[in-house]
């Protein structure tokens, strides 16, 4: 089986328990000893299996780390382990997903290497939003609910507003509707980019 590790709890001695995103489902399981395993940590993906406890969590063991070439470029890391934070806080509590979710990070990884890891987030949020039917591609105020046209102020999950209705980064809305439909970040310049990294940054 394989899967990303979202989120690691230390608990007695050197025990943790470790939630990992599989192809259908997040998985809370214990490590004995997990703090002496460097393959244990947010972020990684690796190929494991469960020894399946009817009284308490499934033992995570046979932990092989399957590594991507850019995990020990320090800048792209500490931008995966952030995203993989947001992950963690917008799943937890959930126990079956849709593939989606494992699919998304796992295309994302890849892409890590050879493209710039905030755009690669920023692709990666919308196709989100718009998977759970959360992309407000009308553009309503949230606020008055009247329309909004030229500048678009988004808020945290990308909610519309007028600028005089809310505080936040407005942006330029024929880009903005290229950006929804094609799902792609390269028609915003790199100030732009870090307006919208700020936001997902808040939280999906």
């Amino acid at each position: 089986m394989q899967g990303f590790i979202l989120h690691t709890q230390k608990i007695k001695d050197e025990d943790l328990i470790v939630y990992i995103l599989s192809a259908k489902a997040l998985l809370k399981t214990y490590r004995f000893y997990g703090l002496r395993h460097s393959s244990i940590l947010n972020g990684y993906k690796i190929d494991f299996s469960l020894d399946e406890n009817p009284n308490f969590l499934p033992r995570l063991k046979d932990v092989m780390h399957l590594s991507f070439t850019w995990i020990l470029q320090r800048e792209k890391m500490f931008l995966w382990q952030e995203f993989i934070r947001l992950f963690y806080q917008h799943l937890r509590g959930i126990e079956e997903l849709d593939s989606f979710y494992f699919e998304l990070l796992n295309e994302s990884a890849i892409k890590f290497l050879k493209q710039n890891p905030k755009r690669i987030i920023i692709d990666a949020y919308i196709k989100i939003l718009e998977f759970e039917g959360r992309l407000h591609k009308n553009f309503i105020c949230f606020s008055c609910e009247e329309p909004i046209k030229n500048e678009i102020t988004l808020l945290r999950a990308f909610l519309p507003s007028h600028h005089y209705c809310a505080l936040g980064y407005s942006f330029n809305q024929k880009k903005l509707e290229e950006f929804y439909k094609y799902k792609n970040s390269s028609i915003f310049n790199d100030e732009e980019i870090e307006k919208i990294y700020s936001i997902i940054k808040e939280g999906f």
